[in-house]
């Protein structure tokens, strides 16, 4: 995505190996799809008000902002560089999901439920009661590859005020997350782990859709699987025995 205001096309399909750029990570709440995003000139003027109002376009608009302070031309942000109207596009896309992050030179994880200037060290169930006295962020499935894929984080607070690097909140990290530290800093290549230790991390993390506990995990993994939205919880049973096929570890047979 480049220059969401721009009165051009601001949708481009590049080389995510080739290509330097920012991506972002985020809880999804009122967001600006594809569609939305490719027709937003031609809309009507109250149309197109309308969806400029919304939180989701200003999560874009200020990503944007950030990509260009720290001098990147691209971002990649899900809710509106995905055609989810196309299932081979989305399959593709879930595919290839943590090899995109994993190449971005950083990703931008908004906090959206987080006020002050730091992440929190303790539970507060006050504040995050519903996501286990936690920032949301941490609790969601999506986010495990989010966090661990990219080279670099940085966390913003709800006004987008930058809250600290994954390498240097990584003792925090490793608090809320159960993530060892040396993971956070230097990828899954600097500690040798079994499949049930990175299954653990992902234990008390939720998805809207069943089948994407099984999706968001593949990445970390190293496997790939076709997208069957609709089969429930058969999805991990299938995930599992992809690991195995790739993996003589036993300790999957843990989950």
């Amino acid at each position: 995505m480049e220059q969401a205001e721009s009165e051009y096309d601001i949708l481009e399909e590049l080389d995510d190996e080739a290509t330097s750029y920012a991506i972002s990570s985020h809880r999804w709440g009122e967001e600006v799809t594809y569609k939305e995003m490719m027709g937003l000139m031609k809309m009507e003027t109250r149309k197109r008000d309308e969806v400029r109002k919304r939180y989701g376009y200003q999560k874009i608009i200020n990503s944007c902002e950030q990509a260009m302070k720290d001098g990147y031309k691209w971002l990649w942000i899900d809710t509106c560089c995905i055609d989810k109207r196309s299932s081979s596009e989305l399959s593709e896309a879930i595919n290839s999901m943590y090899r995109w992050y994993q190449n971005a030179q950083v990703c931008y994880a908004y906090l959206s439920d987080v006020d002050e200037l730091a992440v929190p060290a303790e539970r507060d169930y006050r504040k995050f009661g519903q996501s286990s006295g936690w920032p949301e962020w941490f609790m969601r499935g999506w986010t495990l590859q989010e966090l661990i894929a990219p080279k670099q984080v940085e966390f913003f607070n709800q006004d987008w005020a930058h809250i600290g690097s994954k390498r240097h909140l990584a003792p925090t990290l490793e608090v809320i997350t159960g993530i060892p530290r040396e993971v956070l800093r230097d990828g899954l290549v600097a500690k040798r782990l079994s499949v049930a230790q990175i299954m653990s991390w992902a234990a008390r993390r939720k998805t809207t859709r069943v089948e994407d506990r099984a999706y968001s995990l593949m990445g970390l993994f190293g496997v790939n699987m076709p997208m069957v939205y609709g089969e429930g919880k058969k999805t991990f049973h299938r995930l599992q025995l992809e690991i195995i096929r790739v993996s003589s570890d036993h300790s999957i047979f843990a989950w």
